[in-house]
């Protein structure tokens, strides 16, 4: 820390109690200053010689025959006074960061300027400012906070603002060239640290993160914390990530951590503003600087606090951003009153909304780009929607066991993803099973309208077998599950038959290619032959094998299920084959060609649909 010393005489300033201060002296006292509740009895030659304002004062209480002279409003104190005696009188003095700012006010306000004296105070003190206070910064700073109870006399004197400058100025300095002392309690990330790994058991060398000034700036009150932030921000040459840590920072350091606390009436107004300012502090270009975990921690605060609808809104527009590095943890925001759900769902619904209508123009332009590249260059561009509709999913399977939840919200939310969005739907199924079993008194309309929402051909097989179980679809919902997984499994035989045939067509060509004049033309046909007979006995096992598992799937079907199935089965048939009508009702279901060892009635009647959710 920076000092200066005035003066050279030994202290003479003695106490009589706690309110009365005097000069020890051969020479009787002449006046007597009240300055607040202590009264100093000092002479007046000394005083004079250095402060217009005292002479004016004296004048004036000689004119009244009056040996009392009262300083109002003085600023600084009786300390601050003291200080300007001493320096009067030649007495020793020190100035510092933690009174140098109060010296300077009181000087000030006595006029010890250079029109009384040279090099009078308020020059000397100006020096000291100028050549050491404002050049060191954790001085600056010091000052700074110390200039906040000297309203107004620090603010026209430009002592906060010179603060204010230099440590702005300080903060925009390339780290490499950083040699004063600063407070680091946080951990160094790896991209912070300079290791030579070739240095092994010398000193490690440490380089200063771009954030070092973060800390020491968290100290100031938040007035004077914004208005520092600003002079930060209008250098242009703080990076927005820089600025974000910051102001987490200051949230972490200032905003208390119970809900109780942050909305309690003795300190919610205070919260108040300063969530208010933090908003207003973040980063102009609202996709870099903070992430989107503490951005919606600040949206929890500012509802709780009863921030105003404009910083709500821009939180909302920040997160909408990006949404797509959320956790469903910071989703979850209580609903204030007079919502009934437990957490707002309708602000989730604005985010989301806001999210695809920022991307809707950033996918149209970029997906003309992205199909020139390819198809994994444009599911690639899609990543971040991708992220989103999963994450909303799984939003929907937490509030889904919320009793007031209204299946119109619920709906409404999921409606929100865009169908490129969301190319598997087991996550929504899994969200929707979780509503049907938690509101059981829904009608079937409003159960239609809910499963409406899922796409049978996006579940997995997992999803299907459970849904074609589960006894709280509707009958509809199972049908078309049941009809599209046998569609699936029909696809796969037919495409592992393909597969075979063109194996032995392949197998076939080679053959008829091969030279006859060749020595060894027998012993290549008979090595084909026993090749083709080998494909053969592979398709005739796979078909045996697919028939197999048809009939093993179709076991674990309820009563219910596969009676409906074997209906839709035979009218398959006789439609995709074109036979007559006799043909068509002669044919067999699935479940018909099971033998009859594995059609225990008993066993299906034990088989029913069931939910694991």
């Amino acid at each position: 820390m920076k000092f200066m010393k005035l003066g050279s005489k030994p202290d003479a300033f003695l106490a009589d109690g706690k309110t009365t201060r005097y000069v020890s002296s051969e020479l009787p006292t002449d006046v007597t200053i009240f300055v607040g509740e202590v009264k100093f009895r000092v002479h007046k030659f000394p005083l004079l010689s250095k402060s217009n304002c005292l002479q004016k004062l004296v004048s004036k209480a000689n004119e009244e025959n009056s040996e009392e002279i009262h300083l109002i409003d003085f600023p600084g104190g009786p300390k601050a006074f003291e200080i300007c005696a001493k320096f009067c009188y030649g007495i020793t003095v020190t100035l510092n960061a933690y009174n140098v700012v109060a010296a300077r006010c009181a000087a000030e306000f006595l006029e010890m300027t250079e029109d009384i004296e040279k090099g009078n105070l308020v020059f000397k003190i100006e020096v000291f400012l100028n050549s050491s206070i404002f050049r060191s910064w954790k001085d600056s700073i010091i000052v700074l906070q110390t200039s906040k109870s000297l309203l107004p006399w620090s603010e026209d004197l430009n002592i906060v603002g010179r603060c204010i400058d230099s440590i702005a100025s300080k903060t925009s300095v390339d780290p490499a060239n950083i040699t004063w002392s600063y407070t680091y309690n946080r951990k160094l990330a790896e991209v912070d640290r300079i290791v030579d790994d070739g240095m092994k058991g010398q000193k490690k060398i440490d380089c200063v993160p771009n954030d070092w000034w973060v800390e020491d700036v968290c100290e100031l009150e938040i007035d004077l914390y914004r208005r520092v932030m600003i002079a930060v921000k209008s250098k242009g040459r703080m990076d927005g990530s820089v600025i974000g840590e910051a102001l987490k920072t200051y949230a972490v350091r200032w905003l208390p951590d119970t809900v109780n606390a942050l909305a309690s009436d003795a300190h919610i107004k205070r919260n108040r503003s300063l969530i208010e300012t933090i908003i207003c502090l973040l980063p102009s270009d609202r996709t870099t600087g903070c992430s989107c975990g503490f951005l919606l921690k600040l949206m929890k605060v500012a509802i709780l606090v009863g921030a105003d609808d404009a910083s709500r809104e821009d939180l909302v527009k920040r997160i909408s951003l990006k949404l797509h590095e959320a956790s469903v943890k910071d989703l979850l925001i209580l609903a204030q009153f007079p919502q009934i759900t437990r957490y707002d769902v309708d602000l989730v619904h604005r985010i989301v909304n806001q999210y695809f209508v920022h991307h809707k123009f950033n996918r149209d332009s970029d997906d003309i780009e992205r199909s020139e590249k390819g198809a994994d260059n444009l599911l690639l561009g899609h990543g971040s929607s991708l992220n989103v509709a999963k994450l909303i999913d799984e939003y929907l399977a937490e509030i889904a066991d919320d009793p007031n939840l209204l299946l119109a919200r619920f709906i409404d939310l999921s409606q929100s993803i865009p169908e490129f969005a969301r190319p598997i739907h087991d996550r929504l199924y899994k969200a929707i099973d979780i509503y049907l079993k938690v509101h059981p008194n829904l009608t079937k309309a409003d159960k239609r309208k809910i499963c409406g929402l899922i796409d049978v051909k996006k579940l997995t097989t997992e999803a299907s077998m459970h849904a074609a179980q589960n006894e709280r679809l509707p009958l509809r919902v199972v049908v078309q599950v049941l009809f599209f997984e046998q569609v699936r499994v029909s696809a796969g035989v037919e495409a592992q038959n393909n597969n075979s045939r063109d194996s032995s067509s392949a197998m076939t060509s080679i053959d008829e290619e091969c030279p006859k004049e060749l020595d060894n033309s027998k012993s290549l046909k008979h090595n084909v032959g026993h090749m083709t007979i080998n494909e053969d006995i592979q398709k005739t096992q796979l078909a045996k094998k697919s028939s197999k598992n048809s009939r093993s799937g179709m076991k674990l079907l309820p009563s219910r299920s596969r009676r409906i199935f074997d209906k839709l089965w035979i009218v398959g048939k006789g439609h995709g084959e074109g036979r007559s009508p006799e043909m068509s009702g002669s044919s067999q279901s699935p479940t018909s060609v099971v033998p009859v060892h594995m059609k225990s009635s008993g066993t299906y009647a034990r088989q029913r649909r069931h939910s694991i959710s």
